[in-house]
């Protein structure tokens, strides 16, 4: 089907489709509304149908839409598969919802030293600890402002243990089990996070092999840390190997992955005890001296000597959409769910109270999280589903200004700053998955909710272990999948602005 518009429009509100050829996607046309046409006006040019741009797209496996009007939530088009498809990201506009509606815009994350005994003359008679309390943004210079203040509280030493406490919320080995076991994004998840969990690894070649450093860097520090070890061994592959030493994390690097010098982040399996031994350095320095950290198992009691504060909730979800960052999307629904149901016993029972509050509360059918931040790819959405959710928040002002621009690029894959179409969505990629939702607001002014879902589940259920960090062809598939995200949003913001 060909639908037509006036030149002059065309080229004002969306500027030239670059088409790309490839098969077309198996996907069953659930409702496309013959849209209204803009009153004619000069010579008319050929405006290709969505599903044209699928066949057109070279976009292998399955591929799902919707764009509904945001003011009523009526689907204006979509194509959907029964069950949905991976949302991956995209989740976490959900779980922004989800966590803002039941917190509040307002709400922080304390992570608090606390004296369990009397404190004399400077002097702590009993245990010192560090209890997080979730927070997902806490990082090492918070660790040494807490130090600073400790400092300032008067106190020079302690006569019992150094103790840190996690369990505010439930603890998660890693997000993903599918992951590759050194991916930084999938972190360990607690109620006491650093670092967004993550562990930096540098290397330098010398004369007389590798300089290896494991720190807990930020801009002004840069603290050694001995709770995670590192050693080169000669093999191609693996890259990475881990081993659980108990009280430590030890890794193995490859050393034909090193060349002559690099970085990277690896995540941690002992979040406690490792902000624990960075709080140790700081409070050294600060002329405290503490015991090696061990691991509080219950709630501690006692006096606060000093606290530090999260950002407002509604800035930790903002980054957390800009940057996506999947600790934090865990962390802020967990702590949604334990204020809805009092108790959680995993992310996953976590994740199956979001997704029955979003049936009820978004209308999201037959929806499944498996997690909070869309990393597992057994989560399923379908495209109407989450375009007609979306359509609530705008009215409630939970969303759309929090989710990131999006540019529309010309022909040649370049921005258009000064494009007509203003679009704020959430970006969402797995290997062989993409996802993009968010909403529209058209040359007239008219504001739409859209979702846009693909995935190649076959391909992405082949890779080994060695392929899912880089597989082949994955970064070719991701790219005709965002053209053709970009594709579809061009043609919605022409065909439905009025």
């Amino acid at each position: 089907m060909v639908q037509t518009i006036s030149r002059r429009f065309f080229v004002g509100a969306l500027g030239a489709t670059a088409l790309q050829t490839g098969t077309a996607n198996a996907a069953g046309l659930v409702q496309s509304l013959r849209p209204q046409m803009r009153p004619a006006g000069g010579t008319k040019v050929a405006m290709p149908a969505a599903d044209a741009l699928l066949t057109e797209s070279g976009v292998s496996g399955q591929v799902i839409y919707a764009v509904a009007d945001a003011k009523t939530g009526q689907i204006l088009e979509a194509r959907d598969v029964a069950g949905g498809l991976p949302p991956a990201s995209v989740a976490k506009s959900v779980t922004a919802i989800y966590a803002l509606e039941t917190l509040g815009a307002g709400y922080r994350f304390h992570t608090r030293v606390i004296a369990v005994g009397a404190v004399s003359g400077g002097v702590v008679q009993g245990d010192l600890v560090l209890a997080g309390g979730g927070d997902p943004t806490l990082d090492t210079d918070g660790l040494a402002d807490l130090a600073q203040q400790l400092k300032a509280a008067g106190i020079r030493e302690v006569t019992g243990r150094f103790l840190v406490y996690g369990g505010a919320l439930p603890f998660e080995l890693q997000i993903d089990d599918d992951q590759p076991d050194h991916a930084g994004y999938n972190p360990t998840v607690s109620g006491l996070n650093l670092n967004y969990n993550r562990v930096h690894f540098e290397w330098r070649r010398g004369k007389s092999g590798y300089a290896l450093t494991m720190d807990a860097r930020s801009n002004a520090y840069r603290p050694d840390v001995s709770m995670a070890k590192i050693s080169v061994v000669q093999r191609d592959l693996p890259v990475f190997g881990y081993t659980d030493l108990g009280g430590a994390d030890a890794w193995t690097v490859a050393s034909g992955a090193l060349g002559n010098g690099g970085a990277r982040w690896l995540p941690v399996r002992k979040p406690e005890l490792y902000a624990g031994e960075v709080f140790q350095t700081f409070a050294r320095s600060q002329g405290i001296k503490l015991p090696a950290p061990k691991i509080a198992r219950s709630a501690p009691s006692g006096s606060v000597l000093a606290q530090l504060s999260s950002a407002p909730l509604r800035d930790v979800v903002k980054d957390c959409l800009k940057y996506s960052t999947n600790i934090t999307a865990e962390v802020v629904g967990l702590t949604a769910s334990l204020k809805r149901n009092g108790q959680v016993r995993s992310l996953r029972a976590s994740a199956r109270l979001m997704s029955a509050w979003a049936e009820a509360r978004l209308g999201m059918k037959g929806c499944k999280f498996v997690d909070h931040s869309g990393l597992g790819d057994a989560s399923r959405v379908t495209a109407s589903s989450l375009a007609q959710a979306y359509a609530g928040p705008v009215q409630q002002g939970l969303l759309p200004d929090l989710m990131k621009p999006v540019a529309i690029p010309d022909k040649n894959g370049k921005p258009i700053p000064t494009h007509l179409l203003k679009v704020h969505a959430k970006t969402g990629t797995l290997n062989f998955a993409s996802g993009l939702g968010g909403y529209i607001t058209t040359a007239s002014g008219r504001d739409l909710t859209f979702a846009i879902f693909a995935a190649d589940l076959p391909r992405r259920n082949s890779l080994a272990e060695y392929q899912k960090e880089n597989p082949p062809g994955g970064r070719a598939w991701n790219r005709r999948a965002r053209a053709l995200q970009k594709s579809l949003i061009r043609r919605w913001g022409v065909v439905y602005d009025s």
